[in-house]
């Protein structure tokens, strides 16, 4: 007899029936929430020792730098450590620095090579952190139920790190100093590795016998895969021009737009964000809550590829229902394309090669978001916001066509169905 859990409509909440899910979900939102919050904290904190903007640049250069640094040594970790160990690890990391930055500020003794050290380390963090989550999930859940995984942590991470976060952190430190921001920074991270704790490890997925390899020959074999794997490459090579055009429009174009068609500007970039992350919400959960389609490459190209086109109207309008509207759709319909494409990668990937894999996805889109935002501000001398919108918008359709005709994706999803 069927549950009511199992009925269509509660897909979504399936892979809540597992403890060792529970626990890790809950530690995993504890973490992106701590995180939205450091956002914050760290900008605040930077400020109060130092009003200086190259103060605050330098301590987040050492952050995305720590993370673009280790990210394929991250995945290679992941695939020839304990995943559930080298997590818990990540997490103790992340509570002794909000811990250190906390007790320093707190004591008057906190100096901006303390921040700049501690934001390293957390994105050294990161960059194990994530390959180790992807490759570990496979693990606690049936394949079934990874859709509806992914898209509880694709609705968790605009709500809570994007929005809720940095919310709560800036209302904290408002009201009283950053440091302790700091403290409850170190809160949640502590209370999230309690969690982790608390779960049960579980079989490995690969034999425990492995050829002795070297930790390069590992990552020369994840490219190979990848390059052999023509809906994988074709679909990394379509993602890294996608970052590259829709970033920096985003992130440095956006803010500019709105301070010059509205007349409370900041509130209306504001505003527009928050629309973003709400379209994502509903995306991660709106997909999650159906079976994977059985044209999976198909429509997640379709998402990304001409999902993009609302963002030609942002860079046309004056209207700010328009803009949120088009900022909606683009948050919605990217964050459904990113949930698909996560399962398929637990789902399709070898469990051995998963972490590497996962490593070099999480890699290309570190690489191309600082490109695309240090381009967009001289490409807006050289032509118009609207046409920078118009091609950011358009673009990505054209190659997400290319890509899904290379790679020969309908043959493909045919042969390897997952509509499970």
């Amino acid at each position: 007899m069927t549950t009511q859990l199992e009925r269509p409509r509660w897909r979504v909440l399936a892979p809540l029936r597992h403890r060792e899910y529970r626990l890790l979900i809950g530690a995993v939102a504890l973490s992106i929430f701590a995180s939205g919050m450091w956002t914050v904290v760290m900008a605040l904190q930077v400020i109060a020792l130092d009003n200086d903007p190259t103060a605050l640049s330098l301590v987040a250069t050492c952050l995305s730098a720590g993370l673009i640094a280790f990210v394929l040594v991250g995945g290679i970790a992941a695939d020839r450590l304990p995943q559930r160990a080298i997590i818990i690890a990540v997490e103790s990391v992340n509570t002794a620095v909000a811990t250190a930055v906390a007790v320093l500020g707190l004591t008057g003794q906190l100096r901006l090579w303390h921040m700049a050290v501690g934001a390293t380390a957390l994105g050294v963090g990161a960059a194990f952190f994530f390959p180790a989550y992807s490759a570990y999930l496979p693990r606690l859940l049936p394949p079934e139920q990874l859709l509806a995984a992914n898209g509880i942590e694709g609705m968790l991470r605009p709500t809570m790190q994007q929005a809720v976060g940095p919310a709560v952190a800036g209302m904290l430190i408002g009201a009283t100093f950053p440091s302790l921001g700091a403290v409850a920074v170190a809160i949640l991270y502590g209370t999230g590795l309690i969690l982790l704790i608390a779960t049960r490890p579980v079989a490995q997925a690969v034999p425990a016998e492995r050829p002795s390899t070297h930790p390069l020959a590992d990552l020369r074999d994840g490219f190979r895969f990848m390059v052999r794997t023509p809906w994988l490459l074709a679909t990394l090579l379509f993602a890294s021009g996608f970052v590259l055009l829709i970033i920096g429009p985003l992130e440095v174009l956006l803010p500019f737009i709105t301070n010059a068609r509205f007349a409370h500007g900041e509130r209306i970039f504001g505003f527009v964000l928050a629309a973003f992350g709400l379209g994502g919400a509903v995306g991660a959960i709106a997909i999650s809550s159906v079976r994977l389609p059985r044209r999976y490459l198909t429509v997640m190209v379709m998402c990304w590829g001409l999902g993009n086109l609302p963002l030609v109207a942002i860079g046309y309008t004056a209207s700010f229902a328009v803009m949120a509207a088009a900022a909606f759709v683009v948050g919605m319909t990217s964050t459904a394309a990113t949930v698909i494409w996560g399962t398929l990668l637990q789902r399709r990937v070898p469990p051995a090669m998963l972490g590497r894999v996962s490593s070099l996805d999480f890699f290309v889109s570190l690489v191309f978001m600082p490109v695309s935002m240090a381009v967009a501000g001289p490409l807006s001398k050289v032509f118009a916001v609207q046409t920078i919108f118009l091609a950011a918008g358009t673009i990505p359709a054209v190659l997400g066509l290319i890509a899904w005709l290379a790679a020969r994706m309908p043959r493909d999803e045919v042969a390897h169905p997952l509509n499970s």
